[in-house]
């Protein structure tokens, strides 16, 4: 990707609001303008793949051949031990297709009603990948994850997701509780996303 000042805008694909703001930030610094592909109305991809990655590199694709533009795009969600690993790929749509987080949330409580704390062990995944365009067969590909278990009630006004029932035993908070300066210092995002940009680095970007 060349350094003149339209080569360096990135597109995001996404449209959550609370992903972009942590995204941004943590770009800040980087060189890299990210800007949403709202911004070139890309709509959202149809998410049809059966892993992390796989629905990551359709968004990243869609927003590429879309927007003319490099791509950067994740896919993330909650693993939860006790669910054999749900609600996964499915964790913004638990509840149903555009579900709320509250409700997204409140099935998960109750899908873990009656498991004691030391069972309720979770992890955040989050797969990011980067598309230099549409057609791109070497897309880079970097996984963050980090590991907390599920609360019985919410707790905390930060954050977005499943954050206010994430506990951080590391802080002994949710991750709702956190400020956002030290989430974005551990989160799988957080953690994808630094590899990312190193990445790019060690790729002349």
């Amino acid at each position: 990707m060349s350094r003149d000042e339209r080569d360096q805008v990135v597109v995001l694909a996404s449209s959550n609001a609370g992903k972009i703001r942590e995204i941004e930030a943590l770009l800040a610094g980087t060189g890299l303008t990210v800007r949403s592909q709202r911004d070139f109305a890309v709509p959202d991809a149809e998410e049809t793949g059966l892993t992390f990655v796989e629905n990551a590199l359709l968004k990243a694709r869609q927003a590429a051949r879309l927007s003319g533009r490099p791509a950067i795009a994740d896919d993330s969600g909650l693993e939860v031990d006790a669910l054999a690993g749900a609600p996964g790929i499915r964790s913004a749509r638990y509840a149903g297709p555009g579900a709320s987080d509250a409700a997204n949330v409140a099935k998960l409580l109750e899908a873990l009603a009656g498991i004691p704390e030391a069972t309720r062990t979770a992890r955040f995944q989050c797969l990011m990948v980067y598309l230099r365009h549409a057609e791109d067969p070497t897309p880079l590909i970097c996984q963050g994850t980090w590991e907390g278990r599920i609360l019985e009630a919410p707790r905390g006004e930060r954050g977005f997701g499943y954050d206010p029932v994430f506990f951080v035993p590391t802080h002994r908070a949710s991750a709702a509780e956190l400020d956002p300066a030290v989430k974005n210092a551990l989160s799988h995002r957080s953690q994808a996303l630094r590899r990312l940009v190193a990445a790019l680095g060690g790729q002349g970007v």
